[in-house]
């Protein structure tokens, strides 16, 4: 890889600014200065420093947030808060995505990435990744909604839902929840409910896969995999 390149995918500077950082021999490998920013380096074996700061070179972000409402899973919007926009700069340059979409009002588990393979292998069908939501649903729910939801419910398009493992909390006006689906349709569990005559008033991811979500983890705030985490994830790539 040339060493302008990695330097800038590691945040630190745009490709201008590293070169001319090289050039002014602020850059060194295996303790050797280096002006030419096009020469080529091992980022697995070669030691590069920036002044006296090693550049430890990785390819792959992968965060853990908890969404706060209000923002969008999405990269960018002319209009909307995104959930990129609550990242720092330092991970921003790897120019990670969020795995899958939660709706603006929801809250919870969402994984940001730059591995194109780790997402698309999380969300395929194929692999049926689980999802587990918390969820505060206006309406008595029964054990006739736990049977409906077991068999998969027919949903406003006319779409039949894959079997979906539904827990009661509690029972009232007011009732809470905890479900569990493979799928990931548009709205999905509001539109499940809907199909029940119930609505979603207030709804929390906090699982998926193996992933659980991070109690300590206020909204808006995020951390990287743990490497147990990682691990879950790099076995389904």
């Amino acid at each position: 890889m040339r060493l302008d390149k990695l330097l800038a995918n590691m945040g630190v500077g745009s490709r201008k600014e590293v070169k001319r950082l090289i050039k002014k021999k602020h850059v060194t490998v295996n303790g050797d200065v280096v002006k030419d920013p096009s020469v080529h380096v091992n980022p697995d074996e070669d030691c590069i420093k920036v002044d006296e700061t090693i550049i430890h070179y990785q390819k792959y972000v992968y965060l853990m947030m908890n969404k706060p409402p209000g923002y969008i899973s999405s990269t960018w919007d002319r209009w909307e808060r995104t959930v990129i926009d609550l990242l720092e700069p330092k991970y921003k340059h790897f120019e990670p995505f969020p795995v899958g979409r939660l709706d603006k009002d929801t809250e919870g588990l969402l994984l940001l990435t730059n591995d194109g393979k780790l997402a698309h292998e999380l969300l395929s069908p194929k692999k049926g990744v689980s999802k587990t939501y918390y969820a505060k649903v206006e309406g008595k729910v029964t054990e006739k909604d736990v049977e409906a939801f077991a068999k998969g419910v027919v949903l406003d398009d006319g779409y039949k839902t894959k079997p979906g493992k539904l827990d009661i909390i509690s029972s009232d006006t007011i009732s809470e929840i905890e479900l569990t689906i493979s799928e990931g349709k548009f709205h999905q569990v509001k539109r499940m409910f809907q199909a029940v005559q119930k609505q979603v008033i207030y709804l929390q991811r906090i699982r998926m896969g193996e992933l659980l979500l991070d109690s300590t983890l206020p909204p808006g705030s995020y951390r990287e995999l743990t490497e147990k985490e990682e691990k879950y994830c790099q076995s389904l790539r």
